[in-house]
């Protein structure tokens, strides 16, 4: 599976979004950040922002829930137009439901798990999901450093996808950058989210093509598919 970019607009100037969408058109998706301050302790965006976002960005969306109560609101994301939404399966009452009903309303539909949270009970239900997004931080802040004791748990998603022949999309975001990437890529990631190493770069393009070079350089390793 092709390795895709998505930096987030978590670390872009807020006041003009339209705009930093534009410095980023080498990446493959754009991945946007909703907080409620519930389940997170911060407050980002919410439903109308992205519904806008979605009408004037040159990339799709990869939306990541950070809400309690996705059961209910995930499906409008999807509605809203974005291309992909992940949620946190610590949230959900019904993650495999809940998955279903964003595909219906035609996103890609991804579960995401906090750096405590084990894989383990996802790991036979893996057909229901487009995505796992492996959080490499805290989710509900930026500018975090990668959490390298995650990657057990990352390489394990990834060998249970290849046990069951899924192809599917293994995200990391957190404290992801060209010192971080290649790690995350040998353990079993193809898709990875980068802010603060893209939007505050001084070349957000640039910054890119430069994670996507070091992400080539680290394939996955073997991964045991018969465990």
């Amino acid at each position: 599976m092709s390795l895709t970019i998505h930096p987030s607009i978590l670390a872009a100037d807020f006041a003009n979004l339209e705009r930093e969408l534009q410095r980023i058109q080498e990446a493959d998706l754009v991945h946007v950040d909703v907080m409620d301050n519930h389940f997170v302790p911060n407050l980002t965006l919410g439903l109308p922002v992205v519904q806008r976002l979605a009408e004037v960005s040159p990339l799709d969306l990869d939306v990541h829930l950070m809400i309690e109560d996705p059961d209910r609101w995930a499906p409008d994301y999807a509605a809203a137009g974005a291309a992909s939404v992940t949620f946190h399966v610590e949230a959900a009452a019904d993650p495999v439901a809940t998955a279903r009903a964003i595909r219906e309303r035609g996103a890609r539909a991804a579960i995401a798990l906090k750096p405590g949270t084990p894989a383990d009970p996802w790991l036979d239900r893996l057909d229901e999901f487009d995505m796992v997004l492996v959080m490499t931080v805290e989710p509900g802040f930026g500018g975090q450093e990668f959490l390298h004791h995650t990657m057990p748990k990352l390489q394990q998603v990834a060998e249970a996808a290849a046990r069951a022949g899924r192809d599917l999309r293994i995200q990391v975001d957190g404290g992801i950058s060209t010192a971080t990437i290649g790690t995350a890529a040998a353990h079993g990631a193809n898709t990875f989210v980068a802010g603060s190493s893209v939007f505050r770069s001084g070349d957000p393009s640039k910054a890119i093509q430069e994670l996507r070079r070091v992400a080539h350089q680290h394939p996955a390793k073997a991964l045991h598919a018969d465990r």
